[in-house]
């Protein structure tokens, strides 16, 4: 069931720590973005460039900054896209703790990437959301 309200979402929520670590890329070069985009978790067409989240290793053998790795939690609960307050929820309990967050709503999840000397931390965090009364 797709679910928009907000303290129903939150407690719904299953965060879970996907294993591996993932880098934020960008390339102007279509035939780079074509060569790796079949193994990146995400993609996204700016006017920049091209946004592509790749694991660490293949972002590497690509010759792409691998500086900030980053840990993938995804909140397992089906929200909906007109839902709101979800996010907002989730990078406010990051935040307060100092931990920075980028955020991917996709079709059936909220996907949290976090630095990964902090994904343990994040994970705790957002499980102790799901099971407080908000």
């Amino acid at each position: 069931m797709v679910e928009r309200d907000l303290k129903a979402m939150i407690a719904q929520m299953q965060p879970e720590l996907t294993d591996g670590e993932y880098v934020f890329c960008t390339t102007k070069d279509a035939d780079l973005a074509a060569q790796v985009q079949s193994a990146a978790i995400g993609l996204f067409r700016e006017r920049e460039g091209t946004t592509l989240i790749l694991p660490v290793g293949l972002a590497e053998q690509h010759g792409f900054d691998a500086a900030m790795p980053m840990r993938l939690i995804t909140l397992n609960v089906y929200s909906a896209l007109d839902g709101v307050g979800l996010t907002a929820a989730v990078s406010s309990a990051l935040a307060d703790a100092g931990i920075p967050c980028n955020i991917v709503a996709a079709f059936h999840h909220d996907h949290i990437f976090v630095p990964s000397r902090q994904a343990a931390r994040a994970l705790e965090l957002l499980t102790g959301l799901s099971t407080s009364r908000m």
